[in-house]
């Protein structure tokens, strides 16, 4: 990743080890969200974020260190099965009244399934891990690449195209515009590890009955393993019992007790619910957990 002066006399390296990054956004203190994609010495999709001086881990990259281990490499915000997005573009950030629960959220634009996902940081920006979702709107014709909010009508507009790896085909290329309608989306806008389990916010109130129902939830979590290769399979993937779903004082978020929570390289929860007129809703998350605090 390179910095250019304006005049273009000077350039200097930010940060290095990428293998295919499909973007890059600016966030309000300067650091950035980049995107890379599965491969030698990346065995899965990641969504970074990126301050000066970091290594991201593809050893083939210009001024790679000699250490190939993990921890000379700056851990992604989170690891993004390829099931989910096969191929991760540019992220944005909202900023409109507009969309209601999600001003103010981080979203990212799937080239590989052509669909748009919120992600959702948890922790301190420089020590975060996140998890991701993708809005209950129907896949878009092509890959999506890019996108802006526009600043007065608070619409998103979208680019994408149809071109190698891509599931998304029946267009060679789109301009698209998305518009929030202010109707209940049942989606997820935050999530916090907390030990024994995950706090999760609900853009809205969910049926307090079904949300209250541990069955209704499923979690499993696996492991990659970085090397030459390209990518990784999935390593022991294992389904950790929810014990527990509590609804807290404020009625858009769920406490879940996982007693064997542990960090795990890719996480995926699947959550079978019922919005607030009793309509069944399903949401998938999945993400990465660097850390579980410990007990207090």
């Amino acid at each position: 990743m390179l910095k250019v002066s304006a005049d273009g006399a000077k350039t200097e390296i930010l940060a290095n080890g990428f293998r295919a990054a499909n973007g890059v956004c600016l966030n309000p203190d300067g650091s950035f969200y980049v995107t890379d994609q599965e491969g030698h010495w990346m065995p899965m999709n990641r969504i970074n974020r990126v301050t000066s001086g970091q290594f991201f881990g593809n050893m083939w990259s210009y001024g790679a260190p000699a250490d190939e281990t993990d921890s000379a490499m700056a851990p992604p915000l989170l690891w993004v099965d390829k099931a989910i997005d096969r191929s991760p573009a540019e992220l944005l950030w909202i900023n409109s009244k507009s969309w209601g629960p999600l001003d103010g959220a981080l979203l990212n634009l799937s080239y590989g399934q052509g669909r748009i996902e919120i992600v959702l940081p948890d922790g301190a920006a420089a020590d975060a891990q996140g998890a991701l979702s993708r809005l209950p709107i129907p896949d878009f014709p092509t890959g999506i690449m890019r996108g802006r909010v526009h600043p007065t009508n608070g619409q998103l507009y979208l680019c994408g195209l149809s071109a190698w790896a891509t599931s998304q085909t029946e267009q060679e290329g789109g301009f698209y515009r998305l518009r929030p309608t202010g109707k209940p989306a049942a989606l997820p806008t935050a999530w916090h590890v907390i030990n024994g389990g995950i706090e999760l916010t609900f853009s809205e109130p969910l049926a307090p009955a079904a949300a209250a129902d541990a069955a209704r939830y499923a979690f499993k979590v696996w492991e990659l393993k970085r090397t030459a290769t390209y990518g990784s399979k999935r390593i022991d993937e294992r389904a950790l019992p929810v014990t527990r779903a509590e609804v807290l004082a404020d009625p858009r978020r769920i406490r879940l007790t996982i007693t064997t929570l542990a960090p795990a390289t890719i996480f995926e929860l699947t959550c079978r619910l019922q919005d607030a007129t009793g309509a069944e809703v399903s949401r998938v998350i999945t993400g990465t957990i660097h850390r579980v605090p410990p007990r207090s």
